[in-house]
């Protein structure tokens, strides 16, 4: 399972959230405290929000805590919206194109989780992604096809819904095969102004989803980054979130099946 970090609010620098704190994002890719593997080192990515509409991005396989040019990127770059994550991968290659985060055109995406059986029916997932979007598929990841069958769904226009619909279909295929878990999620996606977060999951163990205010913004993580538990409140599960550098708004998130002849199952 992956760890990953989501900041919005004023600009900061990425160091702050990726290498300063006393369990940063970095310390996290080596000895992570709430994942079920404490090592997440199959590679690492950021995408950040500045100058232009679309991201910047920069990922790699090698592990976060063995690559300078990360550290360097980190302290230069200040953003007020920016993605970090760093990979254990559950099955699929370790790859720069399986490395979170995935973009298209303005939109983020990344996703710390599983689909139960995805290995069985990876060829129904793909055909199931719009031809116009199937262009961006770099990758071979179940979260990177979440992300694609998300933005064919209309993730510009209801990300809530999309994003149900997305995770749904995927839950659907998981029950046909009967392979548990059939899901585990906690992703954030962005358009570069607003931030979403989902935690969910079809048994008792949605990954962890922490977040706080941090100066002028606020900070959603798969864990916490220092020892303050106080100030970092847990996201429910089967929740979505609408994050803004005040505010954590939350709504439930009831995944929605759309793929005839298959059945969500808890």
């Amino acid at each position: 399972m992956c760890r990953w970090a989501a900041y919005i609010g004023a600009p900061i620098y990425l160091a702050d959230v990726i290498l300063a704190p006393a369990h940063s994002l970095v310390a996290q890719s080596s000895r992570a405290r709430e994942a079920k593997t404490e090592t997440n080192g199959d590679g690492f990515g950021i995408s950040w929000y500045a100058h232009r509409n679309t991201p910047g991005l920069f990922k790699d396989v090698m592990p976060a805590w063995a690559d300078g040019n990360l550290g360097s990127l980190a302290h230069h770059i200040r953003s007020g919206l920016f993605f970090a994550h760093v990979r254990a991968s559950t099955g699929t290659s370790i790859s720069r194109a399986n490395c979170h985060p995935f973009t298209v055109d303005n939109w983020s995406f990344m996703h710390n989780g599983q689909v139960g059986g995805y290995s069985d029916f990876r060829q129904q997932v793909d055909a199931g992604i719009h031809p116009d979007l199937y262009t961006h598929r770099t990758g071979t990841t179940d979260s990177e096809a979440i992300f694609l069958r998300a933005l064919g769904h209309g993730l510009a226009q209801d990300p809530k819904r999309a994003l149900e619909r997305a995770v749904g279909e995927m839950e659907a295929l998981s029950s046909a095969t009967g392979t548990r878990p059939h899901m585990r999620v906690s992703l954030a996606v962005s358009d570069g102004t607003a931030l979403y977060t989902v935690r969910y999951a079809t048994d008792a163990f949605a990954p962890t989803l922490y977040h706080k205010a941090m100066g002028n913004g606020r900070l959603v993580v798969s864990e916490p980054l220092d020892n303050e538990t106080g100030e970092w409140q847990a996201m429910p599960p089967a929740s979505f979130a609408t994050i803004t550098p005040e505010a954590v708004t939350l709504s439930p998130f009831t995944p929605l099946n759309t793929l005839e002849g298959t059945a969500l199952a808890g």
